[in-house]
């Protein structure tokens, strides 16, 4: 079963695509590399909603009253990350839902900080990366360094 941890090539698996072919001359982020990865970015929300979903079928089938006070605290602890990863899970169906109109307002594929192109590649491997990689290595960088 896919999880949100998928690996690039698991993402485009998950779309029941492959990694896109430019054409010679083709313009970035025309009709047919949008359409590649809105198809990315649907199928992949699709899948975090049912494991949602799964999940909250699971725990309501598994829900116990265990009298035995070790069995209901191993339970609540196997609930409690459930729900923490669902919570990851549900912060990212709103990244991707923010991503999809990027590509709605034609607005994708582009640095939020410098403006240049992202890339087909770094975005197959994270379709709502936001920076290219030169910014996003210096946005770490700067984390590391406040950090102290």
């Amino acid at each position: 079963m896919p999880t949100s941890t998928n690996k690039p090539l698991g993402i485009l698996a998950l779309a029941g695509v492959g990694p896109y072919q430019e054409k010679a001359g083709e313009e970035y982020m025309g009709e047919p590399q949008l359409a590649h990865f809105k198809k990315i970015l649907d199928a992949w929300r699709i899948q975090l909603r049912e494991e949602v979903d799964r999940t909250v079928t699971h725990m309501q089938d598994e829900a116990a009253n265990f009298p035995d006070p070790v069995d209901r605290a191993a339970q609540e602890e196997e609930f409690s990350l459930e729900l923490r990863t669902r919570d990851r899970e549900r912060k990212l169906i709103k990244k991707i839902e923010k991503t999809l109109q990027l590509i709605e307002d034609d607005d994708f594929g582009f640095c939020n900080s410098c403006g240049i192109e992202i890339g087909i590649r770094r975005l197959e491997a994270r379709p709502t990366a936001d920076l290219c990689i030169e910014c996003k290595t210096l946005s770490e960088i700067k984390e590391r360094q406040m950090a102290g």
